[in-house]
């Protein structure tokens, strides 16, 4: 009986052919369209904000990776296929007429060129897929440099790691790649035509296979030994005693290390081994070569070390790594800016000697106390200045100073801008959405220490309709600067108030807008009545078809085609948000997670920090961005944090985004990076240099909150100097829970803070934050850094004895809110209010104390279809008192009455409802004189002018406490009030009036 010959792949019919090309057509168009119009319009947007030759750089750098890889790996395994193809058996037995083997090599006979050229070039496309998007690694290793900083155990510059090793391990990587499957692409080779048959016990190999194969391993284990010298610089990155500590331990470096070596060493030979079986007919060799790697690999690489680990590092942990945890502290410090030179640690002891009335700065500190919480206001903002329901303003809001007649304030900022989710009814149109409502208007600030009125005394009626507001006009000028108010009016003069691009504007889906249309009835909204037409350079022009094709592609928006509102000056404007911007024109930076609006020479632009990043630092911990930056704030608000693990961070590039144009400028603020240094070699003109920025603009910078958090986290541990403490964690630090929220241990976030200069009295605008014990609750640190020019960047840690007992924010919340006068108005409160606690601010105060802020806001309860929003209802302070070591809390409407509590005489520095801040004059010294002259001594000074005012309110504090201390039934109390009450007696009758 006849058998039917091996056939290969049916063949199609010609319009079977037909389909399948259109097919392939079409989704090649599905595949290819959006990337094809994606990369138009990114062509026309870089164009418009002038980066367009990092567009280019970015994608010259992945087409050629792309290329580089595609071609070696298409090469090599086309090699391969070749080799094997071409010294196959000249015959090849069938084993049968079911032969499997026999029906793919026809196949394969039938379609050489599909199989041999298609499959490398498939495997090679695919590979430089995956390669291009190493552009980073390529860019840095060809212009990196070095950091002037050598790691401790080989002695080379850490560029050597940040930007050389990265591009040895990925060139080694894709070698890697390119062999191995060059070696199973030579084996099926053979395996199909013959080379190499399965058939019988032992199986046959041709002599060409058996070469091929043997050469091809070989290579794969010369890679390997490669691999292992570049290992022990991996090493100094090691993990293996995380969480303790990042980088080389003593048995990375002492067992690990010369493993390395050994390994390395071992794979040459078994390369030798391999490359023997060219010469010789017995596998044996290569096998047993093989066997050797792998055991070698197991009991050197992997048991010997932890024989080391377990015998002898653990029961002497602490000596042995005493060592490289030095190397850890000192690269950490180094890697996240932390270093001596830029850290001034000063011992505080934690109870204040003096009255703040007393000390110049803490004068200063008193007048600028903020009450207004950005993070809790958004809402009133809202209410109060909204305007129109299609504007908003960001949750959280801002916080900035400015110099105002004279007077250095800080304010509450936000820009009133257009929020597309708010729109409603027929404003959803697309004509209206994206033609009319195209912008937001004004710059809205208010003094963060005033409000327009204190509430009322007594609780139940805390939370009137006329009380607790920040202040937005003061009669004479105003605060919020927008279309409606005359610029002589404006105490923040702003020339254009129309805002283009900012944060609530790019929410939606489709954040465009166009504008523009000269020749045209003027169609955005402005003020009601008043249309306006954009003039700004912003946008894309889409007045030809074929740029109108294009975003309407992008966008699947057929109206942009076909509307009338579009004209041949017709511009869109897109990419409107301002930290998009940024990374869109600088994909090597990375924004902190929160721009801020400023006037600068009277333009609102957007301020956007950028960090350069590493993760390859010698030694240095590394550290989640993600979790190091969470607090509270972000927990509540939903941002979205960077993921990305970082053992190096520096804030290098400052860049502002202009709220009408959308221009971009980046700044370089940090001369000494060489991270930045290499990216201004990739990009030469995308920086600009640091004697570019104005004064103006850099009297708003401010020292940016994620930075500070991840530095805060690294001193947790990093401010301790004997590895052996490190190793114990007795001396660790926490980031203390924020006290104000339920239900969560989020951490407390860093609060901008107005502040007295110790040394002279002047007003720095700082970011501070309190730090406790490792799992206490007890305040152990403070930190802050200055954002002003003159010290911008310099950190002051004070640090309270290690037997302190000064309380921490946690437990100060709770003593404020036991407080019996608080506990009673909460009562009486929560039945009609929401009450909300604002920021806990903690201020270094009476030389040596630590005094507590905490403003109280209610929001009415009410139907949902009603709008409430916070106002300032109670103002809460604590302070220890050192004579009695007893808690000392304030609660009254105005700051002024809570401080007068516990420091008699002293809230007469605190600012007014509705007022100016008090004269600082005897606290700020002039412009033209030096440091303010110290106070006289104790007990040689006059009384001062406001001597019986003050001892009037001590006299009210001190009668307030012993019936606070009668209700507790406390004699130890009673007792020190009494006494309290026994001084302030003889201090009324001193002033002899």
């Amino acid at each position: 009986m006849g058998m039917r010959p091996p056939t290969g792949l049916p063949s199609l019919s010609r319009r079977s052919r037909v389909l399948l090309v259109a097919a392939i057509v079409v989704a090649a168009l599905l595949l290819l369209g959006p990337r094809l119009t994606d990369t138009y319009t990114n062509w026309l947007w870089f164009g418009e904000v002038g980066f367009r030759n990092v567009y280019l750089t970015v994608l010259r750098t992945r087409i050629l990776l792309f290329a580089a890889v595609a071609v070696f790996v298409g090469l090599v395994v086309w090699l391969a296929l070749l080799l094997g193809y071409r010294t196959r058996p000249v015959f090849v037995p069938v084993a049968g007429p079911n032969d499997p083997i026999a029906r793919y090599r026809t196949t394969v006979m039938s379609r050489l060129k599909l199989f041999g050229i298609g499959i490398p070039v498939l495997l090679g496309l695919l590979s430089g897929l995956v390669a291009q998007s190493n552009w980073v690694t390529v860019q840095l290793f060809l212009n990196g440099g070095s950091f002037g900083e050598t790691d401790p155990q080989f002695g080379l510059d850490v560029g050597f790691y940040a930007f050389d090793l990265p591009f040895y391990r990925m060139v080694l990587n894709w070698l890697f790649v390119a062999v191995v499957i060059a070696f199973f692409a030579n084996l099926v080779t053979h395996y199909v035509f013959g080379g190499l048959r399965l058939s019988g016990r032992e199986g046959t190999l041709t002599k060409p296979a058996r070469v091929q194969l043997a050469v091809i391993a070989g290579i794969f284990v010369l890679l390997k030994a490669i691999a292992y010298w570049f290992d022990r610089y991996e090493l100094l990155s090691s993990s293996r005693k995380e969480p303790t500590f990042t980088g080389g331990s003593f048995t990375d470096i002492n067992a690990v290390l010369p493993a390395k070596l050994i390994l390395m060493s071992i794979a040459v030979i078994c390369a030798l081994a391999f490359f023997a079986g060219i010469v010789l007919r017995d596998l044996r060799v290569p096998a047993m070569a093989a066997a050797l790697l792998v055991l070698s690999s197991i009991l050197v690489g992997a048991v010997w070390p932890l024989v080391v680990e377990q015998f002898s590092v653990r029961p002497n942990a602490a000596d042995k790594e005493s060592e490289y945890i030095e190397r850890n502290i000192a690269a950490t410090r180094q890697a996240f800016g932390i270093t001596d030179d830029k850290v001034d640690y000063q011992n505080y002891k934690g109870d204040g000697t003096k009255n703040p009335r007393d000390v110049p700065a803490d004068r200063t500190t008193i007048s600028n106390i903020r009450l207004l919480d950005p993070n809790v206001l958004s809402p009133t903002l809202t209410q109060l200045r909204q305007l129109k329901n299609f504007y908003g303003f960001p949750n959280p809001l801002d916080i900035d100073r400015y110099t105002i007649e004279g007077e250095v304030q800080d304010y509450i900022v936000a820009a009133r801008e257009l929020e597309p989710q708010s729109l409603k009814d027929n404003q959803t149109d697309w004509i209206n959405r994206h033609t009319v409502y195209t912008h937001g208007n004004g710059f809205v600030a208010a003094p963060a220490n005033r409000i327009n009125k204190a509430a009322a005394k007594d609780a139940t009626v805390a939370g009137s309709s006329d009380s607790g507001y920040p202040v937005f006009d003061d009669g004479q000028m105003s605060f919020v600067s927008d279309l409606s108010t005359p610029q002589e009016r404006q105490a923040i003069k702003v020339d254009q108030p129309r805002i283009y691009y900012g944060e609530l504007i790019s929410q939606s889906d489709a954040d465009y807008a166009i504008v523009g249309a000269a020749g045209q009835p003027a169609r955005e909204y402005d003020l009601d009545n008043v249309q306006y037409t954009y003039t700004g350079s912003g946008g894309v022009s889409i007045g030809s078809w074929f740029n109108r094709l294009a975003f309407a592609a992008k966008y699947a928006e057929r109206n942009i085609l076909f509307s009338g509102a579009i004209g041949d000056d017709s511009k869109i404007i897109f990419n409107r948000d301002p930290r998009e911007r940024v990374e869109k024109v600088a994909p090597w930076l990375t924004a902190d997670g929160n721009a801020y609006p400023a006037v600068v020479d009277k333009r609102i632009v957007w301020i956007v920090d950028a960090y350069t990043t590493l993760d390859t630092y010698p030694y240095a911990q590394s550290t989640s961005l993600e979790g190091a930056v969470e607090d509270s704030v972000d927990k509540k608000t939903g941002r979205l944090l960077p993921r990305k693990e970082v053992s190096y961070i520096r804030n290098s590039v400052k860049a502002t985004v202009d709220a009408y144009d959308g221009t971009v400028t980046l700044y370089e603020v940090d001369t000494t990076d060489p991270v930045l240094k290499a990216w201004r070699g990739v990009f030469p003109n995308a920086v600009k240099s640091e004697s570019d920025i104005s004064p103006e603009l850099r009297s708003h910078f401010r020292y940016p909150e994620d930075l500070f958090k991840v530095q805060r986290e690294m001193l947790t541990k990093y401010h301790v100097n004997d590895p052996r403490e490190f190793f114990t964690n007795n001396a660790f630090w926490s980031v203390p829970s924020d006290p104000t929220i339920e239900g969560g241990t989020f951490k407390q976030p860093p609060y901008y803070v107005l502040v007295g200069d110790p040394k002279t009295g002047r007003p720095e605008f700082n970011l501070t934050s309190a730090m406790v014990g490792f799992n206490r609750q007890y305040l152990s640190a403070y930190i802050s850094v200055r954002s002003d020019p003159e010290n911008y960047g310099k950190f002051t840690i004070l640090q309270l004895p290690t037997d302190s007992q000064t309380q921490g924010p946690q437990q100060t919340q709770n003593t404020m809110t036991i407080n019996d006068e608080v506990s009673r108005d909460k009562t009486l409160l929560q039945g009609s209010n929401k009450i909300k606690y604002g920021n806990l601010l903690t201020l270094p105060i009476a030389d040596g104390g630590i005094l507590y802020v905490e403003p109280l806001y209610t929001e009415r309860n009410s139907g949902p279809n009603t709008s409430t929003f916070p106002q300032l209802a109670r103002v809460l302070v604590s302070y220890r008192d050192p004579a009695t070591g007893s808690v000392l809390v304030g609660y009254e409407p105005t700051l002024a009455a809570a401080l007068d509590k516990i420091f008699p005489g002293s809230g007469s520095a605190a600012t007014a409802p509705g007022a100016e801040a008090p004269n600082q004059q005897g606290t700020t010294p002039p412009q033209n004189q030096g440091a303010t002259a110290p106070p006289p001594a104790q007990g040689t000074a006059p009384p001062p002018p406001n001597a019986k005012d003050a001892a009037v309110l001590e006299l009210d504090a001190a009668l307030r406490n012993v019936r606070d201390a009668q209700r507790s039934g406390d004699l130890a109390n009673l007792g020190a009030a009494f006494a309290r009450l026994e001084q302030a007696i003889k201090a009324y009758e001193a002033t002899g009036r």
